[in-house]
């Protein structure tokens, strides 16, 4: 896939869907009426993509509580979740928004064997590839991350350690792919957020204590992205594209770590099977473009330059610009343009307008057409 244009997976929720998600907990609307205000909501956020002009769209995970709720709703095991199981952590913030601390919950982790209820995002794929004509993009949350929903108090009763636990999630999460590939998905992203919060001590602690590292969750993704469907060529074909998106955090326009990649870049960039690495590059928390010299040629590195935790207006010229420097490193030709993350990751969103998300994306558009025609 050659698109010089991408987007990581979430947009602003509607105000109209918030209070329709509050009003169907509390039983004032039926669920039919739900449903057709969310797929309103998803129509609303394609045309908004569309008509910025970038070559792949998502739904805007508009169905979605958190970036990852889809496997904890869609899955037995997991016990009742609420935003706080995706949300707890040290987040860190600008001047204006201040630091936030969430604890993790108690009652976080796995109280029965993972049983699937239904497929994760089949539905969210299959509205999507209906209504729009441009490249269609489906995200998934990498097995890794679900290392945040293990106990050893809580879950040893269920699994007999971690490892067990993540096979059953990595056995769900590449039924998932083989689905989607045999409903006609040709771009399936992996999100993977903790292999960037490994660079930060604290939290490379709660990783390492479990016995998770970055060695492990490679193969895990890439046991992912290794499936299909019976009858579907071997891996390592043309017919499906897997991105790959790594970011530091982003809920409320806060993050959790920060750093250059250099650590990890190595292992990561050369040891992941997927086709396009979305990278986090807004500003000086992210460190140096050196690292993409660690990429595969057969790779594209899709520069995430364009803030989603603030309302500043990048400039095609200061765009192109970081682009000319990045090219120092990784050939012109295999980089593409994106915001560094989703707009808003969970419900919450980010602390910017919808003006300000159509004015970023429009920019990522003009400013591939300049350099990449």
């Amino acid at each position: 896939m050659t698109a010089h244009t991408d987007v990581v997976g979430s947009l602003l929720r509607p105000p109209e869907l918030l209070q329709a998600r509050e009003d169907v907990a509390a039983g004032h609307i039926s669920q039919a009426e739900f449903k057709a205000i969310e797929d309103r909501a998803v129509d609303e956020a394609i045309t908004l993509q569309e008509d910025a002009g970038l070559e792949v769209v998502t739904d805007g995970e508009m169905r979605r509580l958190s970036f990852q709720s889809q496997m904890t709703e869609a899955v037995e095991g997991f016990g009742e979740v609420d935003l706080d199981a995706f949300l707890w952590g040290e987040w860190r913030g600008d001047s204006d928004m201040g630091e936030w601390t969430l604890e993790r919950p108690e009652k976080l982790g796995v109280v029965s064997k993972l049983k699937r209820k239904r497929f994760l995002s089949a539905e969210e794929f299959t509205y999507l590839r209906s209504r729009t004509t441009r490249i269609p993009k489906v995200t998934l949350p990498s097995p890794g991350l679900f290392v945040n929903f293990w106990s050893d108090e809580g879950s040893i009763s269920v699994y007999p350690n971690l490892d067990a636990f993540l096979a059953d999630v990595v056995d769900i999460l590449r039924g998932e792919v083989a689905e989607l590939i045999r409903l006609g998905a040709t771009y399936i992203q992996m999100d993977a957020p903790h292999y960037p919060l490994l660079l930060d001590p604290e939290t490379r602690r709660f990783y390492e204590q479990r016995g998770s590292s970055v060695e492990m969750c490679l193969e895990m993704d890439n046991a992912v992205m290794s499936s299909r469907p019976s009858g579907f060529p071997k891996p390592g074909g043309s017919e499906v594209t897997f991105g790959f998106h790594l970011c530091r955090g982003n809920q409320g326009s806060r993050w959790l770590t920060e750093g250059g990649y250099d650590a990890i870049a190595r292992p990561l960039f050369q040891g992941i099977r997927a086709q396009r690495l979305l990278l986090e590059y807004d500003d000086a928390r992210s460190g140096s473009f050196e690292p993409l010299k660690e990429v595969p040629q057969d790779k594209r590195a899709v520069l995430g330059l364009v803030t989603t935790k603030s309302p500043r207006r990048e400039t095609s010229e200061e765009l192109i610009a970081r682009i000319d420097e990045a090219s120092r490193f990784f050939p012109r030709e295999q980089l593409a343009l994106s915001p560094q993350c989703g707009f808003a990751t969970s419900i919450i969103g980010n602390r910017i307008s919808v003006e300000d998300e159509k004015y970023k994306l429009r920019v990522i558009a003009e400013t591939a057409r300049e350099v990449w025609g």
